[in-house]
């Protein structure tokens, strides 16, 4: 029997854990630069220099690599929230609008329809896309609740504030993925964001 040192299995974990995110940093490049359309393991695979046996090595399975690069789109996106709200001078609406231009950018169309394309999967309870309603809310509400309160409001209104942003903001942008009405769906958040901060 071969025994593993301890701190040898430790840094394989690491090691591990730090090439699968590199390989979800490399998919999610991809996929915002080319989208998802028809894409296969085998595909994506050459596309970032591994083999698909590689991809499923480290995620299982095609859709639970697309449910890592979701999450990975998500937290990036929290991310640049998070850095538009510390930006000096920049008024809340405004870092909102430049959100928005960030999430609506044509480039990135392909994340946003995978988004919804495993909520689809998630809410049907198919396993491999069922961890995807971890934190699909809960991981949005914290910074916008911690934002709003930041800026006196009442904690509870500041979580109730923040649920309809996230719901509107994700409505819009199924919005622009089903019709294509760009201005149509702009007008709409700049009528919302007008409510939400009580801007004249």
């Amino acid at each position: 029997m071969v025994k593993v040192n301890a701190d040898d299995s430790a840094a394989d974990r690491t090691s591990g854990q730090d090439r699968r995110a590199q390989l979800v940093d490399a998919a999610v490049e991809h996929v915002a630069a080319h989208g998802i359309g028809g894409l296969s393991l085998r595909g994506l695979g050459a596309a970032i220099g591994v083999s698909h046996r590689m991809l499923i090595h480290y995620f299982g399975s095609k859709e639970q690599l697309f449910v890592e690069i979701v999450r990975e789109s998500e937290r990036r996106q929290r991310d640049l929230l998070s850095r538009l709200r510390l930006e000096p001078g920049l008024a809340p609406a405004d870092a909102a609008r430049r959100l928005w231009r960030e999430l609506t950018d044509p480039r990135l169309a392909g994340q946003e329809r995978l988004f919804f394309e495993i909520c689809g999967h998630a809410l049907q309870g198919r396993p491999e896309a069922a961890p995807f309603l971890e934190g699909l809310v809960e991981d949005w509400l914290e910074p916008l609740v911690a934002a709003d309160v930041a800026a006196g409001a009442d904690p509870a209104v500041a979580r109730n504030r923040a649920r309809v942003g996230l719901a509107t903001v994700r409505g819009l942008l199924l919005d622009l993925l089903a019709t294509g009405d760009r201005e149509g769906v702009d007008a709409a958040l700049e009528e919302f964001l007008r409510l939400y901060y009580g801007e004249e």
